[in-house]
């Protein structure tokens, strides 16, 4: 895409390890890895999947190195770990309003259900959700799973996501399909 993003900002990382390691045998049209690498670093990638993608294209190597990394070499006895931190919370800041619409027209008896929620700017997807359930429990709820590219929304207003049907639900804003939760 223009903006550097290659599929989307979680294939990224992957894509640009694939072109840099191929593109001396493969390479169907021209690709400007500054931008993509700069797509990248611009996101505040959070899930541990998508920083272990986009990391070794970021320091200029591929999975591919690890097959020629010599660890013989090395005088350290342990790795030197640091430990895990949650995400950090969006800053304080001034709310802002999100205007959420769940459509299903696919499966079952359709609905349009629209909910307005406050939220921190910064907010993740899931807070809004979080957000969303709370203001109207009535009306809304979702389920989620976890996977390792973090929580997935496996189920809205009672209606399951189906890997046997192909169903899944899709988040948009204004149109557009987001490129990170």
């Amino acid at each position: 895409e223009e903006n550097g993003v290659i599929g989307n900002i979680y294939s990224t990382g992957l894509a640009m390890q694939v072109l840099a390691t191929a593109s001396k045998f493969y390479a169907p049209q021209e690709w400007d890895c500054a931008q993509a690498f700069s797509a990248v670093l611009s996101h505040n990638l959070q899930q541990p999947m998508a920083i272990a993608q986009a990391l070794p294209a970021l320091v200029g190597m591929s999975y591919l190195d690890a097959a020629s990394l010599d660890c013989s070499a090395s005088t350290a006895t342990s790795p030197q770990l640091s430990p895990s931190h949650p995400a950090p919370l969006p800053p304080p800041g001034p709310n802002i309003t999100v205007h959420y619409s769940i459509i299903n027209k696919l499966k079952g008896q359709p609905f349009n259900i629209s909910i307005t929620v406050h939220v921190r700017a910064g907010s993740t997807l899931l807070a809004v959700l979080q957000a969303a359930e709370e203001a109207e429990p009535d009306i809304f709820s979702f389920k989620t799973k976890p996977t390792s590219w973090g929580p997935m929304v496996v189920s809205i207003h009672g209606l399951d996501a189906s890997e046997a049907d192909r169903t899944y639900w899709q988040f948009l804003s204004s149109g557009n399909a987001l490129q990170e939760g």
